[in-house]
């Protein structure tokens, strides 16, 4: 580690290789807690670049408990995280959403680490027993549309960089790599990220991968669809900008997206989203992210008409009846 931090410090760039070997040395603690603070830190002081943020991604595949769906139709719906923002949790509700609009959903997350409430937090709340035993997931996509992918199960390596994360509580490269190491790698993808530069990073590995995707950063900060403004939205099939407007839905205010400071403040949003109990905000937010992934899922589909579907599946009760799915 010496010697990498020395290059890294005379700022030069690791290669694609260098970088999963650094990460996989990481994940099988070859380093102390310093050692990799110092290392982490770097990527607070200078952009990643595209080679590092791959690297990296292949190391913690490569280290992933694997599940493999044979090329099965599924999406996630994901969000790096710090943005700083404290939403409620509009990713994780948008896939309930979207699994009870009748799509499948392999949803990828964790604890919050720069947020006070990530989506693994609000499903424990509300209930969901996390497991890595692909037979009972499998079962639960089967059933209920939807399963979730608990990222400690899956990147059980990844428990060694735990502490020194708590400890720094700030957005780090982890939070860029968390969307891109979905064990499933799902045929279709909805990423929200909290920078341009990630975002634009992000379209050039997914362009390497050949699969459908949809990168969103709203310019205000958000890492998703916030309705709050203008978001710029990158995906396999071009770049665009878009409003509430496109959405055919009223343009939000950023207080109306809090999420409370506890789990149990984001357990009763969501279930107030679901239960169709919510504000006008809480639910236009959800029905704009949950409508964006099934139009990366059915792009011939015009986005309103996605938006309709999703509106649909919270009024008739089916997203909610694929959480209690998952929960019992």
């Amino acid at each position: 580690m010496k010697a990498i931090l020395e290059k890294l410090f005379a700022h030069e760039k690791l290669s694609r290789t260098e970088a999963k070997e650094v990460l996989l040395g990481i994940a099988q603690s070859a380093y102390n807690d310093i050692q990799v603070a110092s290392f982490v830190t770097v990527y607070q002081m200078r952009a990643i670049t595209i080679d590092e943020l791959e690297g990296f991604r292949d190391a913690l595949l490569e280290l992933a408990v694997p599940f493999s769906l044979e090329g099965q139709r599924t999406i996630d719906i994901v969000g790096t995280g710090g943005d700083g923002k404290n939403t409620f949790n509009i990713s994780t509700c948008s896939a309930i959403v979207v699994a009870g609009a009748g799509y499948k959903v392999t949803k990828h997350g964790s604890y919050g680490v720069s947020s006070s409430v990530g989506s693994s937090n609000v499903l424990q709340a509300l209930g969901y027993e996390f497991t890595n035993d692909t037979d009972v997931l499998r079962k639960q996509l089967d059933e209920a549309n939807i399963c979730f992918l608990h990222a400690p199960l899956f990147h059980p390596a990844m428990k060694a960089v735990v502490p020194v994360r708590k400890q720094l509580s700030m957005k780090t490269f982890f939070n860029m790599l968390g969307p891109l190491v979905n064990p499933v790698q799902p045929t279709h993808q909805l990423f929200g990220t909290f920078s341009m530069e990630l975002s634009r990073l992000y379209h050039y590995i997914m362009q390497a991968t050949g699969r459908a995707y949809t990168i969103v950063y709203a310019l205000d900060g958000f890492d998703e669809i916030s309705l709050t403004g203008a978001a710029k939205v990158r995906s396999s099939l071009g770049e665009a900008l878009l409003t509430a407007a496109d959405f055919d839905l009223p343009t939000l205010q950023i207080s109306d997206l809090y999420g409370g400071e506890t789990a149990e403040d984001a357990k009763k949003i969501f279930l107030a989203v679901l239960n169709d109990t919510a504000t006008e905000a809480q639910k236009a937010v959800v029905c704009a992210n949950a409508g964006l992934a099934i139009h990366t899922l059915e792009p011939k589909k015009s986005l309103l008409d996605c938006v309709a579907e999703a509106r649909e599946s919270i009024e008739a009760g089916a997203a909610l009846s694929k959480l209690h799915k998952i929960i019992n």
